[in-house]
């Protein structure tokens, strides 16, 4: 029996006691890599490009009859990085924002139409240092559910929810092997509806999931 089984229905007040309440350190980047030895985390933040230029997302979750939901987008074809990935909305801090938080409102607004004032802020998940040279800082926000988006075709093609049920169950993670440097990773796709959610976006739902079923912050 995996930790799923074991866990209570997943809560909105059971996420919030799971996550940071603050944004982590900056050294405090690597829990994407928990259960990894030190060597490996060492070998992989030699590999990634450091310190990191600062960047936020928002990962929406709505409370649904039949459970939480994540919402995701589906990046566009058209962009010069990462075309047609699964992400969360978000880009890089500016000088004009004010902290994370506000910096992943303000992308989520310019990329889905999502109006901050729909989003209670539940905490934030520990910053992921990744191979596109950013720094980012997870932030967790409940959505309420009659949320209307409008889309930046510039940006985004898609948007749509996945159960985090479905999410956290091990049953539905499909795992590879993934080089990063010299060292060998074992990193887990998460595929829903003909899509796959793998990468940063999938590491960061991993995180959730180990806080909310291992309780293992830093706080």
């Amino acid at each position: 029996m995996n930790a799923a089984e074991r866990a209570p229905p997943l809560t909105k007040r059971r996420i919030r006691e799971a996550l940071y309440l603050e944004p982590s350190a900056p050294a405090d980047d690597m829990q994407w890599l928990a259960g990894s030895s030190a060597e490996v985390k060492a070998l992989v933040r030699a590999a990634l490009p450091g310190p990191g230029v600062p960047a936020a997302v928002l990962v929406p979750l709505i409370e649904r009859e039949s459970g939480l939901a994540v919402l995701l987008t589906e990046r566009a074809v058209t962009l010069k990085d990462h075309a047609g990935q699964i992400s969360f909305p978000g880009g890089r801090i500016e000088p004009t924002d004010a902290d994370a938080r506000e910096a992943a409102l303000r992308e989520a607004y310019e990329e889905i139409g999502l109006e901050r004032r729909l989003v209670e802020f539940a905490g934030y998940l520990p910053d992921h240092l990744v191979v596109t040279g950013f720094r980012v800082t997870p932030v967790v926000g409940f959505v309420d559910a009659g949320y209307l988006l409008r889309l930046d075709a510039a940006e985004v093609r898609d948007a749509f929810e996945v159960p985090l049920e479905f999410v956290f169950d091990a049953a539905n993670h499909t795992s590879r092997i993934r080089k990063i440097g010299t060292a060998s990773l074992e990193m887990f796709d998460i595929p829903y509806g003909g899509r796959m959610i793998w990468g940063a976006t999938a590491s960061m739902l991993m995180t959730l999931r180990r806080l909310v079923y291992e309780g293992e912050t830093t706080r």
